[in-house]
């Protein structure tokens, strides 16, 4: 048993610090968007989409409307179906993985080169690929629902299609959205990982670096609102 956990140990401990270092990184976040709201652009997209349901519904912009979120139907189309074409991919990868052991092991000097790893390596990547496509997908059925309500006149005045409640539910595909394209970026260390543990774990490093200039607002926003 020691031997078999010392195969595995590199492998075992750089997902582990990988995983840890994504988690750490996402509370860092939320700790930033608790003490001010507009530190990120996910933040301020949530604020954005808020105000401009409310600027839609109270001046019945409905060709807008219907051109904005068919814009976003679309995106979110594209990426589910590319989800897709990835994880059939992997599928036939894990076909063709007894002839690839040289080439894809080629750098793995300090990792476990076995067939149950390997197979354990793919059906992560299979699972990042399946949350991807299950939040588009629900991303894609959420704006079509706000398709509908959002054309709702506030005349009528329907105690629950309110533009605060049109707001909350386009801001819920937005979310989903947001959490497949997460999945998007974690396909990067687990793909490195197929080449060895340490090239896993520079990559989900090099990951978090890029994120963190991509998820933070721009300085004059974060500045705008707290004054």
């Amino acid at each position: 048993m020691p031997d078999t956990f010392a195969i595995y140990a590199n492998d075992f401990f750089s997902f582990l610090i990988s995983v840890l270092l994504i988690v750490a990184y996402h509370i860092f976040l939320r700790i930033k968007i608790k003490k001010n709201p507009a530190y990120t652009v996910q933040a301020v997209n949530v604020m954005a989409r808020t105000a401009w349901v409310e600027n839609i519904m109270s001046r019945e912009k409905d060709i807008l409307a219907v051109q904005t979120l068919r814009n976003s139907t679309m995106a979110a189309t594209f990426l589910a179906s590319t989800a897709v074409l990835l994880i059939i991919g992997v599928l036939t990868l894990s076909g063709n993985s007894t002839h690839l052991e040289g080439t894809w092991h080629a750098l793995n000097n300090n990792g476990a080169v076995r067939a149950d790893i390997w197979v354990t390596k793919l059906l992560l990547l299979m699972l990042d690929l399946f949350v991807a496509f299950f939040s588009f997908s629900m991303s894609i059925r959420i704006y079509n629902h706000v398709g509908f309500m959002i054309n709702v006149p506030l005349t009528l005045k329907h105690k629950v299609i309110s533009s605060s409640h049109v707001a909350t539910h386009l801001n819920r595909a937005g979310r989903f959205y947001s959490i497949g394209m997460r999945t998007y970026y974690f396909i990067v260390p687990l793909v490195f990982w197929l080449f060895g543990p340490h090239f896993m774990l520079a990559a989900t490093i090099a990951l978090l670096l890029v994120l963190y200039q991509l998820d933070r607002a721009p300085k004059i926003m974060v500045e705008d609102y707290t004054e």
